[in-house]
């Protein structure tokens, strides 16, 4: 029996947890940041979580993690 493949663009983006949280990287990030202030800045450096139903759906594409 064949391996599953892994959904390359998906395990790019998004890591799982020991838990099984789906985290993602916050969006806006690369550029246009001269503008925020610093407390927005320090908020889009940590990871967010994904919802459970929609991490449900990633976990199905990243078979191996």
């Amino acid at each position: 029996m064949p391996k599953i493949k892994t959904k390359q663009s998906i395990d790019k983006r998004f890591k799982i947890t020991k838990t099984k949280k789906v985290m993602k990287r916050t969006c806006g990030q690369d550029h246009f940041n001269s503008r925020e202030s610093g407390s927005t800045k320090r908020a889009k450096r940590s990871d967010s979580a994904i919802s459970e139903t929609e991490g449900r759906n990633i976990r199905r594409l990243l078979p191996y993690s």
